[in-house]
């Protein structure tokens, strides 16, 4: 797997701090937990961080909170639900994208090794910024588009085939692990939608309800908003919702290739 992409003109100091646990800890384990500030004009450096596991939560994201409790406050990263629902602390441990508060502890083995999600600009420390992400999911449009009159007094019904179609889809929570994990996103991601915006599209290319298929078809024929996915399966590996945006990318090639047939 792949890491992130450093500020230009930088590189990791090797003068990290190191954050010892508190006398009388029991059992230990060490986190080495990227860090830059661009607001200081130093460079990136790994902190270590050592973690007494038997006062802590059980997931990385209980690590990191006790970590800024206690050792370091100026330790920043994104959180909010603690259940992987929001998508929130999403981020690289031991090289692997995925969410801090589903992530065990336990699972990972030596030292814990955290950092930003791959290829994004940093904020601070293991906030990445998602401005050009979230304007890329803006891009497609992500509501129900209709032509005709809203039936009146009642909702635009659905069956249950046709809402059986949006599982595995409406369940994205747009952490950006996925797109974050593909090469062809890192090397194209100025114009390549990526592996989630391209399976929030075909959210509702597939909605029975979406009168503006053509349109949306149109919007994605594109040789790089959707060909450069090159199937690669990253994207499904470390999908924290266990889902599969390269699935639905080949739902949408063939939707397209249907048309000029």
């Amino acid at each position: 797997m792949a890491t992130f992409t450093l500020p230009k003109n930088s590189k990791i100091s090797r003068n990290g701090q190191t954050h010892e646990a508190a006398d009388g800890a029991g059992e230990t384990k060490k986190f080495k937990v990227y860090r830059y500030d661009p607001d200081s004009g130093e460079n990136p450096r790994y902190d270590t961080f050592e973690v007494d596991t038997e006062s802590c939560g059980p997931m990385v994201l209980d690590a990191l909170i006790k970590m800024k409790s206690e050792q370091d406050s100026t330790l920043t990263f994104r959180r909010s639900c603690r259940e992987g629902i929001c998508g929130s602390c999403s981020m690289n441990i031991n090289g692997k994208n995925g969410l801090a508060c589903t992530t065990a502890i336990e699972d990972c083995k030596g030292d814990v090794r955290i950092t930003p999600l791959p290829h994004m600009d940093v904020v601070k420390d293991l906030v990445p910024d998602f401005t050009h992400f979230y304007a890329q999911y803006a891009s497609i449009k992500p509501w129900l588009q209709t032509l005709t009159p809203e039936p009146s007094g009642k909702e635009r019904l659905q069956s249950p085939e046709d809402r059986e179609k949006l599982d595995g889809l409406y369940e994205c929570i747009l952490c950006a692990c996925c797109s974050t994990s593909c090469p062809s996103y890192w090397w194209n991601s100025d114009k390549f939608l990526g592996p989630a915006i391209l399976l929030q599209a075909y959210r509702w290319l597939a909605d029975s309800r979406d009168e503006m298929t053509g349109e949306r078809l149109d919007e994605l024929e594109d040789p790089f908003r959707l060909y450069r996915c090159h199937t690669i399966m990253n994207c499904a590996n470390v999908c924290p919702k266990g889902l599969s945006p390269a699935k639905a990318i080949a739902e949408i090639k063939k939707m397209t290739a249907e048309r000029h047939i």
